[in-house]
């Protein structure tokens, strides 16, 4: 199965749920999958938006996406924006031409 890179291009909590859980979809198909947080996207990333009732909040999120192997990227110039440290929020740093140039066969998804 292709893998699956989802560029997440803006901070709202219903954008950042969908991208980890189609990520968390395609690991669980035993894809590769990768989630960039791109500038603001890093800081949304880092708090813990409410989610709808019922619903795992995007700290949960996290966690199962962690779990199921997805790779979470930082933009780094998000993570200086925010005032953040890659280790601190559980992703890697990273830039969006390294991400490009690994991109392989991935689907890409810009959320």
């Amino acid at each position: 199965m292709r893998g699956l890179t989802i560029i997440v291009a803006g901070a709202e909590g219903d954008r950042l749920r969908a991208a980890l859980t189609m990520a968390c979809a395609a690991a669980a198909l035993g894809a590769r999958a990768r989630v960039y947080l791109h500038e603001a996207a890093v800081a949304g990333f880092a708090a813990d938006a409410p989610a709808p009732a019922g619903q795992p909040t995007l700290g949960e999120l996290r966690g199962i996406a962690a779990e199921s192997g997805v790779e979470t990227i930082a933009c780094q110039s998000g993570l200086a924006l925010a005032g953040l440290a890659a280790d601190a929020i559980g992703v890697s740093g990273g830039g969006m031409i390294e991400l490009l140039a690994t991109l392989s066969d991935d689907r890409l998804v810009v959320a």
